[in-house]
């Protein structure tokens, strides 16, 4: 819209008008009107106005900068982008019925705001732009595509009952998850880590033990449960103090018993987890077990068969003739020392036991021996106290001769013995009948839940927490759980685990959209994975320019 000023010669005079030029919806063109009629210049002249052309351009003028002010962009309070790369994950939780369930929940606790509402733009905030509670509600929820309907201290209620009851939240996930997209507890992987507070005080959740990063923060611990796809089936939270072992059953007991899962599954985990307790409780159940234990705390008999160089030993070679792995293998009855009434006891299981032996891992492990023992040396040459040494104190022999003080000397034999076995595993399994490169494969997809550590504490910023009582940050958790587990469906159901987490992620955080004077604009940066997942969509992902409709029409995919 703008102004000019139109003359008009007629019989002989020149008649002058303030014009409004316009676009027409309907002629869906430019059109004019008249905004204001000055009679004729000569009219003007006579009332004392020289030259009433320039007079009345500056009102014109006036005009159209009134215009151009009014229609200024300024500074706004909110951010003029909207994220939309979360929309595969609405379509998810839809096609999964979750509303439906999670609505339940409103009926018997009066809930002044909507409980799903309030759960789902959290996991779809978490997922965008991971970061507190207080700038998720002020910046990242007002750049979603739906406003939410719910106040910063009703978000932070409803993120404590959902913590207080986050099995239960988990438990419907599951239930929907089946109908859908099928479990498969087959295996199960089982592994934990922690998240430091950095609080001076302890509490009775936020408690100090041994932490992942190795500080002497309070920490809380995290147990995740995986089912046989490497989807999130589980997960136990309990005070950093606390043993991991006995969280492995508490888990798996939980979910079989919430989800009437029956049938043989076998329990999966690291050497960390590897306890008399968890393999007598998978036999009692029905079930069997895969873990790993270190060679080194080997007896000297199983030490002498692992290093035996004999035609057992089969290898595993890539296209090219590399060298991956090499294994053997034996079956037999292995003794376990337990506690029954009071009363120490050893049974024995029937076990598979394969020992692998990795290249890469072997000159990984030697890199990082000869690290520590050029550390060692360091210190006995500079003569550090005893209590210096730490954990490298396993290389250096203590003599205290004549009540001197005590010497340090590097211990060659110990040196010797951790270089000899470096590269080599022991894998266990009741699965007796299994392959062995089965045993080796399914053991190493215990990956997928680093990965899912790693997605929890990077992409999805798990820590820091900025929240203080138990069930908020049992909800924060919970919120974290979600954004997972639905990244996990979207990568492995969806998208057949064609492209990485850090493609799918990167997509998520990055598709947004600006709005336009009449269209948004696409600020994207074109990739790969876009272009193929448009493809796949038959949507207007990568378009410049996108009109309310198509961005409608994004949120309306269907999975």
């Amino acid at each position: 819209m703008a102004y000019f000023l139109k003359k008009t010669h007629r019989n002989g005079r020149t008649y002058l008008s303030i014009v409004e030029s316009y676009y027409s919806p309907q002629k869906r063109c430019g059109a004019h009107r008249t905004f204001k009629s000055l009679a004729s210049v000569e009219s003007w002249k006579a009332k004392g106005i020289e030259d009433p052309i320039a007079h009345f351009q500056k009102e014109v003028d006036a005009l159209n900068d009134e215009i151009s002010n009014s229609q200024a962009l300024k500074i706004s309070e909110s951010s003029p982008e909207l994220y939309l790369g979360y929309f595969p994950f609405v379509s998810l939780l839809n096609k999964m019925n979750i509303k439906k369930f999670v609505d339940y929940f409103n009926i018997s606790n009066s809930f002044e705001f909507d409980l799903y509402e309030l759960l789902s733009s959290l996991v779809f905030a978490r997922l965008v732009n991971p970061c507190s509670k207080h700038k998720t509600f002020h910046e990242v929820l007002p750049q979603l595509k739906d406003p939410v309907h719910f106040s910063y201290d009703q978000l932070l209620d409803g993120l404590a009952f959902m913590g207080n009851d986050y099995g239960k939240f988990i438990e419907i996930f599951n239930e929907q998850m089946k109908k859908v997209y099928h479990i498969n507890t087959s295996k199960t992987y089982f592994d934990c880590t922690n998240f430091y507070f950095e609080i001076d005080k302890e509490d009775d959740f936020r408690r100090k033990g041994p932490s992942k990063e190795n500080r002497k923060d309070p920490i809380v611990s995290l147990g995740l449960l995986l089912d046989a796809n490497q989807i999130p089936i589980g997960m136990k939270l309990f005070p950093g103090n606390e043993s991991e072992k006995p969280v492995l059953r508490d888990v798996i007991h939980d979910l079989k018993k919430k989800n009437q899962i029956s049938g043989k599954t076998i329990h999966v985990a690291d050497k960390g987890l590897n306890c008399t307790q968890n393999i007598a409780f998978s036999k009692e159940n029905g079930d069997g077990y895969l873990f790993s234990k270190s060679v080194k705390t080997l007896p000297e008999k199983e030490k002498i068969w692992v290093l035996l160089n004999n035609e057992d030993w089969k290898e595993i070679k890539n296209d090219n003739g590399t060298l991956l792995y090499r294994y053997k293998s034996c079956i037999d009855k292995f003794p376990y020392h337990i506690e029954i009434d009071g009363k120490k006891k050893t049974i024995y299981f029937t076990e598979k036991r394969v020992v692998t032996y990795n290249p890469k891992l072997a000159s990984k492990k030697r890199y990082e021996i000869s690290k520590q023992v050029e550390k060692a040396r360091s210190l006995c040459y500079s003569q550090a106290k005893r209590a210096e040494y730490g954990d490298l104190g396993k290389y250096v022999n203590f003599t205290n001769e004549n009540g001197e003080k005590a010497k340090a000397t590097i211990n060659e034999d110990i040196i010797e013995k951790e270089l000899e076995l470096a590269g080599y595993n022991l894998l266990i399994t009741s699965e007796t009948n299994m392959k062995s490169t089965d045993i080796y494969n399914t053991y190493h997809n215990l990956w997928r839940i680093e990965e899912s550590f790693r997605i929890m504490k990077s992409d999805l910023d798990a820590r820091p927490v900025f929240l203080q009582k138990e069930n908020s940050i049992k909800g924060h958790f919970l919120i974290c759980y979600l954004a997972v587990l639905l990244e996990r469906i979207f990568q492995f159901k969806i998208l057949n685990n064609k492209y990485s987490t850090q493609e799918i992620m990167k997509f998520v955080k990055s598709f947004k959209i600006v709005k336009g004077e009449s269209k948004y604009i696409n600020v994207t940066t074109s990739s790969k994975f876009i272009k193929d997942f448009e493809q796949m969509t038959k949507l207007p992902l990568t378009n410049y320019y996108l009109t309310e409709r198509q961005v409608k029409q994004i949120f309306r995919y269907k999975i």
